[in-house]
């Protein structure tokens, strides 16, 4: 099979820190080609992803990110140079919408973000001739009415994570700098349980400095250790050594691919049970879910926690491998629903989208 990838303009695939579609775009570009499939790829001309590339893209803008031009640019060369593939898989919210796609390709593309009702009407739109994918049962349940293809949780490859001792006496947070990633309560939750805690978070926009400037910073304290943006084999060494990962999340999270990069250490998680955490956590097995205000009591419970069970939890359920083979079981069904019933580039078949799911 041939495949086209999409991904936006703004950050290189893999990113060099920061950046969640772009590292499981780069997943799934290698295990697609790991399987033998051609994958083309349409990205920041300085990203390192070892699969073909289009030429001729400029390098990574992340200040530009969220930018209508500068992500409208990009898929306009993007679906201009990919005319020889047998689909498209678009990782843009432009891209999808744009008029002009190749004839006789089919497109299917993945909701990365958080599907409020807002996004809701463009989804709808995009249903009618492109395949949706969600990345969790939570994500899809959260609007009515839209056509959802198929469910494929993320996946990471486990050659690049190494399972660590978690004998470091501490807790981690890694994520963004940002209200709704819980940082806040997590330094409570670790005060509360008298653990250490190191901060690993990305701070780029304005209102993520603003964040840290006026709030969390002032409260840190001698047991909190801010270390900033971290890359992944310092990540990936920082969850490793320690206790466990706190992801307090509070608000919906689509997925949480943090989770799994923790537990793929062997390190267990406390979260609240918003979003997608209970599709990735089984309480007690690999962490646990909980309130807020509860998460600390389960403190001295996770040292009963296997981290052989942690890392298997990801085996099992979240490789790459397993993620690129899901997204070739849909690919094959659209383009033989698409091929079936000669559907020109603006028709794909919807009544068996819902099937699917």
């Amino acid at each position: 099979m041939r495949i086209g990838l999409i991904v936006g303009p703004w950050f290189t695939v893999p990113p060099e820190k920061y950046g969640g579609t772009e590292r499981v775009v780069d997943a799934l570009a290698r295990a697609l080609s790991d399987a033998g499939h051609e994958v083309l790829l349409a990205t920041a001309a300085d990203s390192s992803c070892p699969v073909p590339q289009i030429p001729g893209f400029g390098p990574a803008v992340p200040e530009d990110l969220g930018l209508s031009f500068s992500e409208l640019g990009h898929v306009i060369k993007a679906y201009a140079e990919l005319r020889d593939v047998d689909i498209i898989h678009d990782h843009t919210l432009a891209g999808p919408l744009y008029a002009h796609r190749p004839p006789g390709i089919p497109v299917v593309t993945t909701i990365h973000g958080p599907l409020s009702p807002s996004y809701a009407p463009l989804y709808r739109d995009m249903a009618q001739d492109t395949a949706i994918i969600a990345i969790s049962h939570d994500q899809c349940s959260r609007v009515e009415d839209l056509e959802i293809s198929a469910v494929i949780h993320h996946g990471i490859d486990l050659s690049a994570v190494s399972v660590g001792r978690g004998a470091g006496g501490y807790a981690c947070f890694v994520g963004r700098m940002c209200p709704d990633k819980g940082l806040l309560e997590a330094i409570a939750v670790a005060r509360q349980a008298g653990m250490p805690l190191r901060i690993a978070a990305k701070m780029h926009s304005r209102d993520e400095v603003q964040f840290f400037d006026h709030v969390v910073e002032p409260m840190l304290g001698p047991n909190e250790d801010f270390l900033g943006e971290l890359s992944d084999p310092e990540k990936y060494e920082l969850m490793g050594d320690a206790f466990v990962l706190l992801n307090p999340i509070q608000w919906p999270e689509p997925f949480g691919l943090v989770m799994i990069e923790a537990l793929a250490t062997g390190t267990p998680v406390l979260a609240t049970s918003m979003g997608a955490a209970p599709e990735i956590l089984s309480h007690g097995v690999n962490g646990f879910l909980a309130p807020t205000q509860d998460l600390a009591g389960y403190m001295d419970a996770v040292a009963g926690i296997s981290r052989d069970v942690c890392r298997r939890s990801v085996e099992d359920n979240f490789t790459a491998a397993r993620m690129a083979a899901n997204h070739l079981e849909l690919y094959g069904r659209v383009i033989e629903q698409f091929k079936a019933k000669g559907l020109p580039a603006d028709g794909l078949l919807q009544e068996n989208q819902s099937q699917a799911l």
